[in-house]
């Protein structure tokens, strides 16, 4: 395991593969008061890169930052090396970067294909399109074809987590933000949703960086983590670098 500063931690080992780059990063909801400070990390493609800390250290607000809710006082962040500082969300989900927030997003009271043609928004007067890549998201899960017709509020957690993971791939992300995806399912569910996470990174690619408060179920299915620490990094390396969690979260 390795103990890192802002400016050291994770890109020498990641390298020009990095497809999402945050680099000296300074956020805060004031400017004078800044949550991260002097964060670096990176993801990579075909990897799930975790991002773990105690409650409070600023997990969630690296995700924000990143997708464009949160505007950084100072640093850069790189999306396959050109910088989105200055990109609205909605446009940087048209440059390949996706958010799926802990609180489910999607509308109960539609179906579970109405759900996902939402994802197809941005290009919906395209109706083949939209159909092509709601027939992707049965291929990826069968049981959402089954339901199609179902008021999505009917299906169970893992099912509903099933529903906002499709519809945000209806925009064909190369970069997955995912903020504690298990956050109040059973342990049978949370087994679900890491799986298909686990599954997007193997069977499409996708660079998935995940904040989770699940730490040995993170450590499981991660290919590299991020230890958060007063909202600087703390510890970076490969999940076989941190048997001791309790070291990995507390030594100073």
């Amino acid at each position: 395991m390795r103990r890192t500063t802002g400016r050291a931690s994770g890109l020498r080992s990641w390298g020009r593969l990095a497809m999402l780059e945050v680099k000296n990063l300074y956020v805060g909801y004031y400017r004078d008061l800044n949550i991260l400070q002097d964060l670096t990390l990176a993801a990579r493609p075909q990897q799930i890169t975790t991002i773990l800390g105690a409650n409070g250290v600023g997990k969630s607000t690296v995700l924000k930052a990143i997708y464009g809710f949160l505007r950084p006082n100072d640093g850069e962040i790189l999306l396959n090396g050109e910088s989105i500082l200055r990109v609205s969300p909605h446009k940087r989900i048209l440059k390949g970067l996706a958010y799926i927030p802990q609180q489910p997003g999607i509308f109960r009271d539609m179906t579970v294909e109405e759900n996902l043609e939402l994802g197809g928004w941005t290009y919906r007067r395209d109706k083949r399109l939209v159909r092509e890549r709601i027939e992707e998201n049965y291929e990826r899960f069968p049981i959402l074809r089954e339901k199609r017709g179902q008021a999505t509020g009917e299906l169970s957690g893992g099912q509903q987590r099933m529903v906002e993971i499709g519809r945000t791939l209806m925009s064909e992300p190369q970069v997955l933000l995912v903020d504690e995806p298990t956050a109040g399912l059973s342990k049978m569910l949370a087994e679900e949703v890491y799986q298909m996470l686990v599954d997007l990174r193997d069977r499409e690619g996708l660079a998935i960086l995940l904040v989770d408060q699940e730490i040995r179920q993170a450590l499981r299915i991660a290919d590299y983590v991020y230890v958060l620490e007063l909202g600087r990094n703390k510890f970076s390396g490969p999940p076989s670098d941190f048997d001791d969690l309790e070291k990995a979260f507390w030594v100073a």
